[in-house]
């Protein structure tokens, strides 16, 4: 188990409806080298049912994230989003399918997940990719990023 104060000075915070659990559990099965790492849970009936998880403390291969059960009163935007920078097309292959799944997919890259996050599945060499215009021009007619016709535009 993992203290807080043990953290990154600066690491997303997600607030989930009632489903962090359900969700932290899917995204440890979705990422590598993933681990929970600690929660709490509430001590009285303040905060919902005595007993019940109010936050979970997690990992994404290598990244710290907090989930809250805070209630229906807000929900995830596209305005936030988690890039997964994928080295090959079968890692993006493999992201896109298990976070599509009861999702949808969105556009250049983007998907949202069965819990409303954002999320971008995009090669390392995105950056270098898109600063040629036909690639460019290729990627917005993509949802799901596809290196090898990326590459071609970008050297046509």
């Amino acid at each position: 188990m993992s203290a807080f104060q043990d953290y990154p000075r600066i690491s997303p915070f997600l607030w989930f409806d009632q489903n962090a659990e359900e969700a932290v559990n899917f995204y440890l099965t979705v990422f590598p080298n993933s681990r929970r790492l600690d929660e709490l849970r509430t001590p009285d009936d303040s905060q919902g049912p005595q007993g019940n998880v109010l936050t979970i403390a997690f990992e994404l291969d290598g990244q710290n994230f907090t989930a809250l059960n805070g209630g229906p009163t807000y929900k995830f935007t596209e305005a936030i989003s988690f890039v997964v920078r994928c080295d090959s097309q079968q890692e993006i292959d493999a992201y896109w399918a298990k976070l599509t799944e009861g999702g949808s997919e969105v556009q250049c890259g983007w998907l949202k997940d069965k819990f409303g996050l954002s999320w971008q599945i995009v090669p390392a060499n995105i950056f270098e990719l898109v600063k040629h215009p036909k690639a460019m021009q290729a990627m917005y007619k993509m949802k799901k990023f596809d290196i090898a016709e990326l590459e071609r535009a970008a050297q046509s």
